[in-house]
């Protein structure tokens, strides 16, 4: 089975993936991994990456599905695969189809800003150790200090309200369209907020027919 995950930033796309992955047998293909990948093995599109890369440019469009493309060629793809982190914008569902990559299904995971907002604004990462916490859902037993190894907690910049506002502006704005491109191809399926991960996976096997 082959799958797009769509949804804002902080809607849990990473979990779901997991566990789908898990479950189904097939690998999550993570553009920034695969990227970082192709650059180290040196590929021709690896290579052509790290030229913009090393620029301080951004890696176009034809050059990312051109990786994807290298890395879905791969005998683990061969059952179907996750695709996690493209496309992100009309022009590069367009491109992906151009380049032959078609799905049996886009899951569209459905939660609302002020839930994401709560949820990211609420997250506290161990400077030490990179644990991580938040101030409702998983708190420090002491306010600030890490469980583990008793390193400060902070909030990452990601994590700030200016930040996860204005990430949140740019999935509505450039990403959020791309539910529109793929209803009218007749594969969108809207995944609610179901209140937790396993109850959100429960719906999203059950969307699948698994």
């Amino acid at each position: 089975m082959k799958l797009i995950l769509l949804g804002a930033p902080g809607a849990g796309k990473g979990t779901q993936a997991e566990i789908i992955s898990q479950k189904l047998g097939i690998p999550t293909i993570s553009t920034g991994n695969i990227l970082r990948a192709a650059v180290k093995n040196g590929t021709p599109v690896g290579l052509q990456a790290k030229a913009y890369m090393e620029a301080g440019k951004l890696v176009p469009d034809e050059v990312i599905i051109g990786i994807i493309q290298e890395r879905l060629a791969e005998p683990d793809c061969a059952g179907g695969y996750i695709l996690d982190g493209v496309p992100r914008t009309i022009a590069q569902a367009e491109a992906l189809e151009k380049a032959g990559i078609n799905f049996d299904a886009v899951l569209s995971l459905e939660i609302a800003d002020s839930v994401i907002e709560a949820r990211m604004t609420g997250r506290r990462t161990c400077h030490g150790c990179g644990a991580t916490y938040h101030i409702v859902a998983a708190p420090s037993k002491v306010e600030g200090v890490c469980d583990k190894c008793g390193g400060a907690l902070e909030q990452r910049k990601d994590d700030q309200p200016e930040t996860v506002k204005h990430r949140l502006e740019v999935y509505h704005q450039e990403t959020e369209p791309l539910k529109n491109f793929y209803e009218t191809r007749g594969i969108l399926k809207t995944v609610p907020d179901a209140g937790g991960i396993e109850a959100t996976n429960e719906a999203i096997m059950k969307l699948l027919g698994k």
